[in-house]
């Protein structure tokens, strides 16, 4: 008998026709659950009585999450690749999804990437946090199954970022944002999942599992924090809704930028948060809902 342990997962993602190693954090999680159904049942002695009976016959979406801390290599980069783009019938592209443990590779079909989530903050290094769903998960094998896929070759290093934010917010006049202690960025994908149900399953007892999905709203959104200074108080209850609003992640090290992105038009607004430092953020959120996201990450090198 041996155990799994989590620390020694390994992740991949195959996506066509390649199969990506994606070098995570010990946070990855991956599910899914079952919807019951129950029905009253008469009893033999009392048609009178009756008790709950139970059905299982459809599957929710699987939920899958994991963190990638990003590098200067970028192996990583078609997981904001899947984030970001869209296919070409405006769905968000789906990929298939391997966790290798020390005795069994899970996989789970149809995933797509609904959140990704980035924390702009000199003291951490630079991480994606990735949240997602997929249409099955199932066990595809033991431990040595061959995951298909034509293998894409990985650097010979990984060198780990550590980034500081710079901020630049313009609705008309530009704003002081210097003295940023930290940004968090969202990018959001809203899926509605199409339930797979037919008449010849449900007689068949066949586990009926989502089949396809659609998108809706797709929303970059998120929260600047900054330290109040007698340069910048005047902002404590700002707002606007129409804002021209860039977020640059810099490399500490050579002070490059390595991440970039522009949302306009932005609406924001400010809020004073007294505490032993006093401190002011900034709530805003993307006005343009369209399938512009990879267009907005200006920088990404």
């Amino acid at each position: 008998m041996s155990y799994s342990f989590l620390r020694e997962s390994k992740l991949y993602i195959v996506y066509g026709g390649n199969k990506y190693r994606i070098y995570t954090s010990s946070a990855i999680t991956f599910n899914q659950t079952f919807a019951e159904e129950s029905y009253s049942v008469k009893t033999l002695h009392d048609q009178s009585k009756m008790f709950e009976g139970s059905s299982i016959t459809k599957a929710n979406p699987a939920s899958f999450s994991f963190d990638v801390p990003l590098t200067i290599e970028k192996d990583e980069s078609i997981v904001l690749t899947l984030v970001s783009d869209l296919s070409s019938s405006n769905t968000i592209n789906s990929f298939d999804m391997y966790v290798q443990t020390g005795s069994s590779t899970f996989k789970l079909e149809g995933a797509v990437i609904t959140s990704a989530s980035f924390d702009f903050i000199p003291e951490n290094q630079f991480t994606m946090r990735v949240e997602g769903e997929g249409t099955k998960l199932t066990r595809a094998g033991n431990e040595s199954f061959t995951i298909p896929g034509s293998a894409q070759s990985e650097s010979a290093t990984r060198t780990p970022l550590i980034v500081y934010p710079v901020v630049t917010l313009n609705d008309g006049s530009a704003k002081d944002m210097d003295n940023i202690l930290s940004v968090n960025l969202n990018i959001q994908n809203e899926t509605e999942w199409t339930p797979y149900e037919t008449l010849q399953d449900s007689l068949n007892s066949t586990m009926m599992f989502p089949s396809a999905h659609t998108v809706g709203k797709r929303t970059i959104s998120g929260e600047i924090r900054q330290y109040q200074t007698d340069n910048n108080v005047a902002q404590f209850d700002d707002f606007s809704t129409n804002t021209n609003l860039t977020i640059t992640a810099k490399n500490v090290s050579g002070d490059t930028d390595f991440f970039k992105i522009q949302i306009n038009p932005a609406m924001y607004t400010a809020r004073m948060q007294p505490e032993e430092v006093y401190t002011q953020s900034y709530d805003f959120r993307s006005l343009d809902n369209t399938d512009t996201v990879p267009a907005q990450i200006t920088i990404y090198s």
